[in-house]
């Protein structure tokens, strides 16, 4: 398809497309002559990728390159290329070292990885920005007398197994290594406001079950 074709089917105008372009965002078409070139079926995935990075995650047009990078990095394994993909998205904030809740954080997440067996998490936790994130959130609640420890949180990192789980069964159902990284990301961004959402739902009605509306 030419470019007019493109900015029709995927709803982007042409001066975005051509901006995602020149920034990389956006791998180029196949040149037919000068002036001209052919889009394919990826190019109108990779907009949707690329929109849901920027307009809906609000992500920087610098760090979505990043991720994109890694996203095209066939060189990397499938663990490892997804791993860099969804880290160079936007973390939380990092934990404070000089707060004495972060000691206490940390040495219950590494009870509770412990206790899940998940090993890999335990291994790559000095470089995993996500690991680092959860030391935070644990900090905070410990910081305001929420002690959280590792057989509170042992539960919810089951349920969480099985999400991820369900997730990697859909990503397999996508025929490339590129497209199974690509939805990992794009659900990363999409798809965590759903599952807050469920989960606030689920918690109205199991409130509404046991003690009724009032």
């Amino acid at each position: 398809m030419r470019l007019a074709e493109l900015s029709e089917r995927s709803g982007v105008s042409t001066a975005t497309i051509k901006y995602y372009l020149r920034e990389g965002l956006l791998p180029p078409g196949h040149r037919v002559n000068a002036t001209t070139a052919e889009y394919g079926e990826e190019h109108l995935r990779r907009l949707r990728l690329v929109r849901a990075l920027i307009q809906v995650g609000g992500i920087p047009v610098a760090t979505a390159r990043e991720v994109l990078g890694h996203v095209d990095d066939d060189s990397l394994g499938r663990t490892i290329r997804l791993g860099a993909a969804l880290w160079a998205l936007p973390q939380d904030p990092e934990p404070d070292e000089d707060d004495p809740s972060v000691a206490t954080a940390r040495a219950e997440v590494d009870r509770l990885l412990v206790s899940l067996g998940w090993e890999t998490s335990r291994e790559l936790a000095p470089l995993s920005p996500v690991h680092r994130s959860l030391v935070a959130a644990v900090a905070a609640l410990h910081r305001l007398g929420y002690s959280w420890d590792a057989e509170l949180l042992k539960p919810y990192g089951e349920l969480m197994l099985q999400v991820a789980r369900r997730q990697l069964d859909h990503m397999e159902t996508y025929d490339s290594r590129t497209e199974q990284v690509e939805m990992a990301v794009a659900s990363a961004v999409l798809f965590e406001p759903v599952l807050r959402a469920l989960r606030r739902l689920a918690q109205e009605e199991e409130s509404a079950r046991r003690y009724g509306i009032e």
